[in-house]
């Protein structure tokens, strides 16, 4: 249900291979993403995730019909907010994860798919792209997934609030424009494009990609402008030290890329 390709350079592809149900999640398939996220997150070698997909949807989300209404299908409120937390799960383990996380949308995103697009850290859209919050078309509550997090700190919450309690689905024009997708490939062209964003990314220092995004993570929510600040400070500090730094400081001086080594 999924797949793994390491590229050079540490970046590794994981494809959402269920193309013939839009890549809807089942709970196996959750269950497979987390521990592959998990495996990843342990090896020292993954600078960069670039998260792509099957077929002509990136992720229908949920499979309402095997996991709802197949017949191991959640029996009241207990087992319904266990596959809730399940599902939800994902998107901390993509968000907490060390390395940057791009998503690849050539199609449709809804729901969890849209949740799971929002808890990347860099969107890159292809020209068939299209992002919808889903849940509140079947009556159910537009927040979920980390949706009511992630998209008012990403469109601005006026913006936010007409997605969510509208359902409509917002095109890939709409989306760069918008900020939910920062960068927008041809016909044909959307992994290549993501696959240019990651090598940015990981031509960069281990330590500069992990704190860049942990920073980023964290400050978003700081309680004020010298909470931020003091974090900075401190990784800022711990990373003048590390000799990565001073590798970068001698490549300058020669005029050469720098050979990063995570030490």
């Amino acid at each position: 249900m999924i797949e793994i390709d390491k590229r050079d350079g540490g970046i590794v592809v994981l494809t959402l291979a269920r193309p013939q149900a839009a890549n809807a999640l089942t709970l196996p398939m959750v269950a497979q993403l987390r521990a592959t996220i998990a495996r990843l997150d342990a090896d020292p070698d993954v600078s960069v995730l670039v998260l792509a997909a099957q077929g002509k949807a990136f992720c229908a989300g949920l499979d309402l019909k095997e996991v709802l209404l197949g017949e191991d299908a959640p029996q009241g409120p207990i087992e319904n907010m266990d596959l809730q937390e399940r599902f939800a799960g994902l998107m901390r383990d993509v968000v907490a994860a060390r390395f940057p996380v791009v998503a690849a949308i050539g199609g449709a995103a809804v729901g969890a798919g849209m949740g799971l697009a929002l808890a990347a850290d860099i969107r890159v859209a292809g020209p068939g792209a299209k992002f919808l919050v889903g849940a509140v078309k079947v009556a159910l509550s537009a927040g979920e997934c980390g949706i009511s997090y992630h998209l008012p700190r990403l469109v601005g919450g006026g913006r936010a609030y007409e997605l969510m309690l509208t359902g409509r689905p917002v095109d890939a024009a709409e989306a760069r424009a918008i900020g939910l997708a920062t960068t927008l490939a041809d016909e044909g062209d959307l992994l290549e494009a993501a696959l240019a964003v990651a090598a940015l990314v990981a031509e960069n220092s281990p330590y500069a990609i992990r704190h860049t995004k942990r920073i980023m993570r964290t400050n978003i929510d700081a309680p004020s402008l010298d909470a931020a600040i003091e974090l900075e400070n401190h990784v800022q500090c711990l990373a003048l030290g590390t000799q990565d730094f001073k590798e970068a400081c001698r490549a300058f001086a020669e005029r050469r890329k720098p050979n990063f080594t995570g030490a």
